[in-house]
């Protein structure tokens, strides 16, 4: 009989594979032309928060379509993934919002919008049918919408604040040293 040395390797190497195989690669939610949007946008803090919400509008948009469609596994499937790509939208979004307020830009006319979005978005959200199928994406969504929402608020507050204390900064990209 003949040793089995070999095998050891690859059976190692085949087990740490394995939990690779079951991962898909995530899908991106924004359209190459869309992220080349957002990424020229990216000197300009207001015009790349307003591209999101106009971008987040399209995505409700869909979802609220998407509801209205004949209720078959591949619209559930559709519906779940939309639904989990619209909440990795607003938690960019909200990444975003967290860099340009720790750089003192000034936001405010872009926040008021995206205020009056985030509105929209919570009432489409929850006007979604419960479904156990997309029922957790769902729940993420209106999470991720109800944390974009505090933060917005907390933003616009802080920002009318500081804007107020120092009207020398107005419409600034960033703070600059004194």
């Amino acid at each position: 009989m003949r040793p089995m040395r070999c095998s050891i390797p690859i059976l190692v190497l085949i087990l740490a594979a394995g939990p690779m195989v079951g991962q898909a690669p995530k899908r991106d939610p924004l359209t190459p032309k869309q992220a080349q949007q957002i990424a020229e946008a990216g000197i300009d803090p207001p015009g790349r928060i307003g591209l999101f919400t106009k971008f987040l509008n399209e995505h409700a948009d869909a979802i609220a379509k998407l509801t209205k469609r004949a209720d078959t596994p591949a619209r559930n499937r559709l519906l779940n993934r939309s639904l989990e790509e619209f909440s990795t939208l607003m938690d960019e979004l909200g990444d975003n919002l967290d860099t340009y307020s720790d750089r003192k830009a000034d936001l405010r006319k872009a926040l008021k919008p995206l205020d009056k979005s985030i509105q929209h978005w919570q009432e489409m959200l929850r006007g979604l049918p419960g479904d156990s199928r997309f029922q957790v994406a769902r729940d993420d969504a209106l999470a991720s919408s109800k944390d974009l929402a505090d933060q917005t608020k907390q933003l616009i507050q802080d920002q009318a604040s500081y804007f107020k204390e120092h009207k020398n900064q107005a419409g600034q990209e960033r703070a600059e040293p004194e």
